[in-house]
């Protein structure tokens, strides 16, 4: 008779193994079923498949492991088919008076399979409204009172439930995700150009960009002014925060003057008459940026060249060096390259991992390396794309061809390699004007449909979760 492998030995080989084989082997018979449910085994599938995931955790309620990759295994096949009933519910979600100017998330994007599973996003309008709406029952939560102007700008806190808006007059406020009671408000002098959300370790704060050119740095929930800086005079600015909020990015699209790199800390805790701790890239007539979602500091930065009305694209590392007084901001390029001559200048532009760029030009996407090396294009769209999502997943596009198209990234390459997968359809195009918004969590899209009329709608697709099937594992 052949000696039998007992639990442990079963248990060290069923490390090596992934899920498909883990569910053969439950097969087997009873101590093989009982050794494969073990749950470090599952807990250690689940980490290595999501743990890029940075922005998703995983909450497990009163699940198992095994349960939980299974439900997040079959809502990834789900969503990588995108077969209308089957995959997907669509729902067409009214309640604007107005174009809707922007779109976000309040809901965590986190994956949970336990029924307490919900996505809700926020938008505002030209209506002079805020609004939240329900994705999977496609119906309003709240609407604001109407507001002294036209509201167009939006910033949401997922994890303090509070969502910040600004108005065509300068007006901020904040509001309470669940009810949408206002919390506090600040007026600027003038119309705000940018709003960035950051959660910084220190304390959440919202930065503010004025369109004369003045960044203020606000407290959150109560919005008092921590500082108030001049960046560009008289030029309306545009922000980007770095992953961990310790760096922020200012611009002024098209101009000489160069863009402005600031230290988070010393915009919170300015003296009276100490300037923040920034530099000035080396760089002019910035048209677009975007940080390595994987690295703590990794600007890209689309520009003229120097030699040439050419377009650029240069790639910086940032530092903070402590000498005995102060901060100094470190620079060092790491990769730079020109653009094809034969495209179109890019008017969208992300960043996936840390060595990937995706650049909109007109109705085509296109993936570069930062070295310059072009990894795809895709010509999916007949009219512009009007908005790019990007996260470790997937990609979405939205076009005024009133589609939006679904990409999947392929995680088992060294160099990431996009999918073309599908199309979402948007309504008539006697009513429609094409999709100018889309936004994505882990288990819905959404979409800002153009009504000819001036108006919007939202457009959902939630897609379906009842079970972990063995089915849709990979």
């Amino acid at each position: 008779m052949e000696p039998r492998l007992g639990p442990h030995e079963l248990l060290h080989v069923f490390s090596f193994l992934e899920a498909r084989d883990l569910l053969c082997a439950a097969q087997v018979d009873k101590v093989w079923n009982e050794v494969s449910m073990t749950k470090e085994l599952w807990r250690q599938l689940c980490l290595r498949r999501w743990s890029s995931c940075k922005g998703s955790q995983m909450t497990l309620g009163a699940q198992t492991w095994k349960q939980y990759y299974l439900c997040r295994s079959e809502l990834e096949f789900r969503m990588e088919s995108g077969r209308p009933e089957k995959d997907f519910i669509c729902k067409a979600i009214a309640g604007h008076e107005g174009g809707i100017d922007e779109l976000a998330y309040i809901s965590t994007n986190e994956c949970r399979f336990d029924g307490q599973e919900k996505s809700v996003v926020c938008t505002v309008s030209s209506d002079s409204t805020v609004r939240a709406w329900d994705v999977q029952e496609g119906t309003e939560i709240w609407s604001s009172p109407q507001q002294p102007a036209a509201v167009v700008n939006l910033v949401t806190y997922p994890r303090l439930q509070l969502v910040v808006t600004a108005d065509k007059q300068g007006l901020i406020k904040v509001w309470k995700a669940e009810n949408g009671r206002e919390r506090a408000s600040f007026s600027l002098p003038t119309f705000s150009s940018a709003l960035q959300a950051c959660d910084h370790p220190e304390g959440p704060f919202l930065l503010v960009a004025s369109a004369e050119g003045v960044l203020y740095a606000l407290t959150v929930p109560q919005l008092q002014l921590l500082s108030r800086t001049r960046v560009f005079p008289s030029s309306p600015t545009s922000l980007l925060c770095s992953p961990d909020c310790q760096w922020v990015f200012a611009s002024t699209q098209d101009s000489d003057l160069g863009p402005k790199v600031f230290y988070t800390r010393s915009l919170l805790c300015l003296l009276e008459d100490d300037p923040p701790v920034s530099t000035t890239l080396p760089v002019r007539l910035t048209s677009r940026a975007c940080w390595a979602p994987d690295e703590t500091a990794r600007l890209m930065v689309m520009h003229r060249n120097r030699n040439s009305t050419r377009l650029a694209v240069t790639t910086c590392e940032l530092g903070a060096r402590q000498p005995r007084e102060g901060v100094d901001v470190v620079v060092q390029q790491i990769a730079s390259f020109l653009l094809p001559d034969t495209m179109m200048p890019p008017h969208l532009m992300k960043g996936h991992g840390s060595q990937v760029i995706l650049l909109v030009s007109g109705s085509e996407l296109v993936l570069f390396t930062i070295q310059g090396l072009q990894l795809a294009a895709f010509q999916d769209h007949q009219k512009p794309i009007t908005s790019l999502w990007v996260d470790q997943s997937r990609v979405l596009t939205a076009s005024f061809d009133l589609s939006l198209r679904v990409y999947v990234w392929n995680k088992e390459n060294k160099i990431p390699v996009l999918k073309s997968c599908y199309h979402l359809l948007g309504g008539s195009h006697r009513w429609a004007s094409g999709f100018t918004h889309v936004e994505s969590d882990c288990m819905s899209i959404v979409g800002v449909e153009a009504r000819s009329i001036g108006t919007s709608i939202l457009r959902s697709y939630c897609f379906n979760m009842q079970h972990g099937s063995d089915d849709c594992v990979n």
